[in-house]
C-alpha cells in the first residue's frame, strides 16, 4: 500500500497525518491534495466513467479506545453525516484476521468533489461534536482508486 501512495505521490506518513482524528483542541491538519482521481485520467485499462474511490483503512491504536465505539461512530453518526455531505459509501468491512481495523471505501464523482466534500464533512459542526465525544486514536491509511474498464463497480 505504501509503493502506491508514493506512485500517487503520497507519502504514508503524509496520508496518515492529512486525516488522523485531530484533538478537539486544535484545527485539523491542512490535508494532502487528492491525487488526479475520477473520469477520464489518461490511463490504461480506466473506465472512462470511473468515479474516484477512496479505501480507508483505521487501525485502533493500544490504548486509544476500541473497535466497537468506533462502529458505534460509524453506525450512528458518521455515516448520516457521509450522506449529508454528498459522500457516497461503496461498503465496509472488519477484516477477521484483524479485529482491530476497520475499512471502508468512498466514492466520488472526482478529486475536486473529494476535496470540498471532505472539506465540508471534516468541518461540519456535529462531526466535530461527535469526533470529540466518540474519540477513537486511529492510524489512517488511505488509497485513491480508479476503476477498471472490466470491472462490474464504476
Amino acid at each position: 500500500m505504501k509503493k502506491l501512495l508514493f506512485a500517487l505521490g503520497i507519502s504514508a506518513l503524509a496520508a496518515g497525518a492529512a486525516y488522523a482524528q485531530a484533538p478537539a483542541r486544535g484545527p485539523a491538519p491542512a490535508p494532502v491534495p487528492t491525487p488526479a482521481c475520477g473520469p477520464n485520467l489518461p490511463m490504461k485499462n480506466v473506465a472512462k466513467d470511473s468515479r474516484c474511490f477512496e479505501l480507508r483503512t483505521y487501525t485502533v491504536r493500544e490504548g486509544g479506545g476500541n473497535i466497537d465505539l468506533l462502529h458505534a461512530r460509524f453506525r450512528d453518526h458518521t455515516n448520516a453525516l457521509f450522506r449529508k455531505h454528498g459522500i457516497t459509501i461503496v461498503g465496509f468491512w472488519q477484516p477477521v484476521a484483524k479485529p482491530d481495523q476497520l475499512i471502508y471505501i468512498l466514492a466520488y464523482k472526482d478529486a475536486a468533489a473529494h476535496d470540498a466534500q471532505w472539506a465540508a464533512f471534516q468541518t461540519d459542526p456535529e462531526w466535530i461534536k461527535v469526533r470529540t465525544d466518540m474519540a477513537v486514536t486511529l492510524t489512517i491509511d488511505n488509497v485513491f482508486m480508479v476503476a477498471t474498464d472490466y470491472g462490474a463497480i464504476k
